[in-house]
């Protein structure tokens, strides 16, 4: 049986790079996006299923969980890897973003979980990985409303192990400084990995490898694993 996965945020960095190699190990993929079309495109040139939602509108959510359920009969990973990272400037300043933040990163994945768990329980060892932040537990104060919102899905992560196992298995992602954004700077760089006892950036690979670790590993439910390259030590 063919196995399915559904990427969420699967358009750029982590969630593109995760959806790609799924599917070159013969996965169907869901490829879920907002605006980044262009490198959905490129999944779908491959064979991935490119679904748009914006995930501040509760009901582009439930009709993504629709078609979802219109064209598998089963879903063995779900990844919650959507995300919308502002800083407090940006969600004083705008209800929308603060909204986002938690619509995102909380409201989704536990209406994805919920909406898509009989898919998930059909398939052989249903598996939810959900990428939280290794600030949800020592909040950064200039990202308040984001670490708590990752908190929330931190927390989450817990809840539905308990309620859904043994059916399903639900497990977290804390990612570090894996992948630097475009805006920053030498000096940001230089700051953070002097920060991270390992002195290095992760990339995206070491988060692929945890995917299929979680994935591999039948016997975990419940955990949350930093991948930070040892961050976390010192924030």
């Amino acid at each position: 049986m063919t196995k399915v996965a559904l990427i969420t945020g699967a358009g750029r960095r982590f969630g593109y790079q995760l959806a790609d190699t799924l599917l070159d190990q013969g996965y169907t993929v869901f490829a879920h996006y907002n605006s980044s079309k262009h490198g959905v495109e490129k999944l779908e040139q491959k064979g991935a299923v490119g679904l748009q939602a914006d995930f501040n509108n509760n009901q582009a959510i439930d009709d993504l969980i629709c078609q979802v359920k219109e064209q598998t009969q089963h879903l063995d990973l779900l990844v919650n890897n959507a995300s919308a990272f502002f800083d407090n400037e940006v969600v004083d300043d705008s209800n929308d973003s603060l909204s986002a933040v938690y619509q995102v990163h909380a409201v989704a994945p536990y209406k994805l979980i919920q909406g898509l768990r009989q898919l998930l329980a059909s398939a052989n060892d249903g598996l939810v990985v959900n990428i939280t932040d290794i600030y949800t537990e020592r909040p950064s104060t200039d990202y308040i409303a984001y670490c708590g919102a990752k908190a929330a899905l931190a927390n989450m992560t817990l809840g539905f192990a308990k309620s859904l196992a043994p059916d399903i298995r639900v497990n977290a992602i804390q990612p570090g400084p894996i992948l630097f954004l475009p805006e920053h700077d030498d000096e940001h760089r230089r700051q953070v990995l002097a920060e991270t006892p390992l002195n290095i950036e992760g990339g995206l690979q070491p988060m692929i490898e945890t995917v299929k670790f979680l994935r591999d590993n039948p016997f975990l439910t419940g955990e949350s694993i930093k991948v930070d390259g040892g961050r976390a030590l010192k924030i």
